[in-house]
């Protein structure tokens, strides 16, 4: 029996995968239209503060690890300077050795700039490529990364502003031949757009802090796995969300966020549906639209109508007991339809905060049985660097 590992089969096994639909959902019957794009390890949660609160980042208190969820807060952060190292395994009720780790860092330039930079790495472990059955396979280990800079400013007391650049290279197929075409390894550039504010104000002589963000992250170019002109999107992704605060006491203190997600891509058309099947399209079926022109139509353009458009938005809710500002509880619900990849679970952590070094944890509940997310753990230890270098 013949068998054949082509780049579309592999790729879009890869974006199934990422996206995470569950396998209820993935056998649904009832008109299912995922949006599937290029480098989906861009979209995954890195650091295990967010991980434990349902994902939830955009508007919640600035940390080392913003920017990946707003580059603005970075401005409003406490301290000059701090690193942050993030390691989650990936997948592991299908595979054993995919992971995601990330690394970020900001340095402040004066009391209204802040720089900042981060290195996010994917590794899907090790693969055997073979194009047929009389071959030998060849075992490699495609990895993705993006390294970002960002630079944010503080534009009044309670208001700030924030621009990242990012490139990305994903290296799924190390270069191997596919049905005799030669492949490479996709290369892209993007940037961040967002904006951050927060306010305190006392109620019943308790101090609080409202806060609300928005980031448009990973607006940019398309990429490409071959020499020819089929590229794909990547995930142009806008968020936006609130979050507030209550000091309970002088030990006490409690934080409520929530968070709204959608891709700014366009909706794969439903042409090819038919009553009986689920309709799940790889982005390079719209690649033809430029990127600015996805963006725009993609408050508009699924077949559904509004209806559809308001399925696309995934929303998360968490909240984040401090003892102390020493000790942290946190949980969360990450809420995604099920037409649209159907990823529903509960998060839990962990957080403890010592003179020097912050370690974090966060574990992944799913709402629905065989939902390959199961049992996702991440850890983080971030340094205080403002402590070491005294």
């Amino acid at each position: 029996m013949k068998y054949k590992f082509t780049l579309t089969l592999g790729l879009f096994a890869f974006f199934l995968c990422s996206n995470q639909p569950s396998a209820q959902a993935q056998s649904s019957t009832s008109g299912s239209n995922y949006i599937s794009t290029a480098v989906p390890f861009l979209t995954i949660t890195p650091d295990s503060r967010a991980g434990g609160m349902g994902d939830v980042g955009v508007a919640t208190s600035p940390d080392a690890n913003s920017m990946h969820w707003n580059p603005s807060k970075f401005a409003m952060i406490d301290g000059d300077y701090g690193i942050s190292a993030s390691y989650t395994p990936w997948l592991r009720e299908l595979v054993d050795d995919m992971s995601l780790s990330y690394l970020t860092g900001y340095y402040r330039l004066d009391k209204n700039q802040v720089i900042a930079s981060s290195l996010r790495y994917f590794s899907l472990g090790e693969i055997l490529f073979l194009e047929n059955a009389d071959d030998i396979a060849v075992s490699r280990n495609p990895n993705e990364w993006a390294f970002d800079v960002s630079y944010s400013r503080k534009l009044s007391d309670q208001l700030s502003g924030g621009i990242a650049f990012r490139y990305i290279r994903s290296d799924l197929t190390q270069s191997q031949y596919v049905e005799g075409q030669e492949t490479q390894a996709g290369n892209a550039f993007a940037a961040d757009i967002s904006v951050y504010y927060q306010k305190e104000f006392s109620q019943n002589r308790k101090k609080m802090l409202w806060s609300w963000g928005v980031n448009i992250s990973n607006i940019g170019s398309k990429i490409s796995y071959t020499t020819d002109d089929e590229k794909e999107f990547i995930p142009t992704n806008l968020r936006l969300g609130s979050a507030l605060k209550l000091e309970l006491d002088k030990f006490n203190s409690i934080t409520m966020a929530v968070d709204l997600n959608k891709l700014l891509v366009p909706t794969p058309s439903d042409g090819s549906i038919d009553d009986n099947s689920a309709n799940v399209i790889v982005g390079s079926e719209t690649s033809n639209e430029s990127v600015v022109s996805g963006i725009f139509s993609s408050f508009s353009d699924a077949p559904g109508g509004m209806s559809e458009e308001l399925k696309e938005i995934a929303w998360s809710v968490g909240i984040e007991y401090w003892y102390q500002e020493q000790f942290a509880l946190r949980t969360g619900y990450y809420y995604e339809d099920e037409d649209k990849g159907d990823r529903k679970y509960f998060t839990a952590g962990l957080g403890v905060k010592l003179n020097m070094f912050d370690l974090d944890f966060s574990y992944l509940i799913p709402s629905s049985q065989n939902n390959p997310l199961k049992n996702t753990m991440r850890f983080t230890l971030a340094a205080n660097l403002d402590e070491i270098l005294k």
